[in-house]
């Protein structure tokens, strides 16, 4: 039959073959047009939504299901947003710090009437369960506050001049452009964190968002835009561009960007840092983390498991601070494994839809990850390893896996070294504090870890210089679930970089040391005479 229809009309009806399976026309996803979505979203802001790419589709990782188009943008694009972002930045870097934080308080107040949509649209796009999503957005709003209190508390300090009528002092001014890179794994608040500080520092940000989760990146540009322009403000200082490595290469390259905040893989964060230094540019890496929980002798067991069960398990181990290795004290190893294999065959019923309100595990995000899992598995147990519980790949819709223990490996087996974004535990024993901590230096990776214990010279030898090596050192919590108040961020492959909380905003803005003589006289310092 279609020999007898012209190329529009098969075209007509491929797109509507297309727009059927969508999962924004199915009502049960009705938040998704609540954002603003559509089922063809233009994936480019620069002031106004236009771009040039390949159109693609966003899917949803707990069925494989297509949720909506979106147009890429392509250099072009990006050439445009840059531009624009630019100019943006030239009327903001003057609006005074406290005028910034009003602006960026409304953002969290926008965030807020979109809280649950927003939290599910993570969830769907990115496979985490729907308290995930809605913390995650919360992440963002928690931020704006914040940011919004730091406007009225950026400082400088003055110190003594050596010099009679002279001052000495320093003066912080904003950057310029903020490019913020982020991953699939937090599609909403890697963004948030960098852009909150972004703007009250004095900052315009251009936004390349994960490919896989354009829809979220989106949803959140809608809602920026929208208190911009309420406020008279150029709303091309938040602009947006998603597509793939070509935009990201751009973005990197470029010396219009001043600060590039890069979230993802310590391979492609090599690269991105290599690129950024070579044009001299200022660099914020977040990248992987082999992270550890050391469980001591004297640990109340009764917080190490479900401790361990939700930063191991949680977000199905793919957030940059799930707990991936348990070194468990000998004396206690037995009883903590039989108690957590207990504890994972409790969730098993609970894997599902991250949307459904019994979910506790979500899928991995895509086929990929899958594949990788099921790798890992098979390289742990070709080297030596017992899986205790899971290493399985569920045979359902979706990207579905059992969360996996996995003992009897070496601490320095390559696969207990490599990490592995998927919810796979590797469990080894230690019989002295100084093994344990040495095992948890071991990793490239310097980002999250915890110790159980109830001993205050144990605390305290963890957190000094022969302690952990990590940028996050807990103490009787878990590795992931970082409040937004202290500074985020890991050492060694890590990369270094700092957002959030603390004096992170300081990673957005430049100094500038000022001397200033108000004297009639012209003295040197160091006492020099040059006469």
């Amino acid at each position: 039959m279609n020999r007898f229809l012209n190329k529009g009309t098969l075209a007509t009806l491929q797109q509507f073959r297309m727009a059927s399976n969508l999962l924004i026309n199915d009502s049960k996803y009705a938040f998704l047009k609540e954002l603003g979505l559509k089922e063809n979203n233009a994936g480019v802001f620069h002031g106004k939504w236009a771009a040039n790419g390949q159109t693609v589709q966003s899917f949803a990782p707990a069925n494989n299901s297509p949720i909506a188009n979106v147009q890429n943008g392509n250099v072009k694009d990006y050439e445009i947003a840059i531009t624009e972002a630019r100019k943006a930045y030239n009327d903001w870097c003057e609006v005074p710090a406290p005028r910034r934080g009003e602006i960026v308080r409304q953002i969290g107040d926008k965030l807020r009437t979109q809280l649950q949509n927003l939290g599910k649209l993570v969830s769907l796009e990115m496979g985490k369960i729907s308290a995930e999503g809605v913390g995650e957005v919360q992440e963002y709003v928690d931020i704006c506050d914040y940011a919004t209190g730091l406007s009225r508390s950026l400082e400088g300090k003055i110190f003594p001049s050596e010099r009679p009528g002279h001052a000495l002092l320093e003066q912080w001014n904003p950057l310029g452009v903020v490019g913020v890179i982020s991953a699939f794994n937090f599609p909403c608040a890697v963004y948030g964190w960098n852009n909150a500080l972004a703007l009250v520092t004095g900052n315009a940000c251009i936004w390349k968002p994960a490919p896989s989760t354009p829809l979220t990146a989106i949803a959140v540009t809608k809602l920026v835009e929208e208190v911009l322009v309420a406020n008279n403000v150029n709303p091309a200082l938040c602009s947006l561009v998603c597509g793939e490595g070509d935009v990201g290469q751009a973005l990197v390259k470029d010396k219009r960007v001043n600060l590039v905040s890069f979230t993802g893989s310590c391979e492609i964060g090599k690269i991105v840092g290599q690129q950024v230094q070579a044009r001299f540019g200022k660099l914020l890496l977040e990248l992987g983390g082999n992270n550890a929980i050391i469980v001591n002798e004297d640990a109340d067991l009764n917080m190490v498991v479900p401790a361990t069960v939700f930063a191991a398990v949680g977000t199905a181990g793919q957030r940059c601070t799930s707990t991936r290795r348990l070194i468990i004290h000998e004396k206690v190893y037995d009883q903590v494994v039989q108690r957590l294999k207990k504890a994972y065959a409790q969730f098993e019923s609970r894997i599902g839809c991250p949307l459904d309100s019994n979910t506790i595990i979500g899928p991995l995000h895509n086929q990929q990850a899958v594949g990788k899992y099921k790798a890992s598995i098979a390289e742990a147990i070709a080297s030596g390893g017992k899986v205790e519980y899971g290493g399985k790949v569920l045979e359902r819709d979706g990207n579905f896996v059992l969360p996996t223990i996995v003992t009897g490996l070496k601490h320095d087996s390559p696969v207990v070294l490599r990490e592995t974004f998927a919810p796979i535990l590797y469990v080894l024993k230690f019989s002295t504090l100084d093994e344990a901590i040495a095992i948890n230096n071991e990793v490239d990776q310097g980002l999250s870890s915890s110790l159980f214990t109830t001993n205050i010279q144990n605390v305290f030898k963890w957190m000094g210089p022969k302690g952990s090596d990590c940028g996050i050192v807990n103490v009787n919590i878990p590795t992931s679930g970082a409040e937004i108040g202290g500074a985020f961020g890991g050492e060694k492959e890590t990369g270094g970089g700092r957002e959030s909380g603390s004096d992170s905003w300081r990673q957005y803005m430049r100094r500038s040391t000022c001397t200033i003589n108000y004297s009639k006289e012209l003295p040197l310092a160091q006492g020099i005479k040059f006469e």
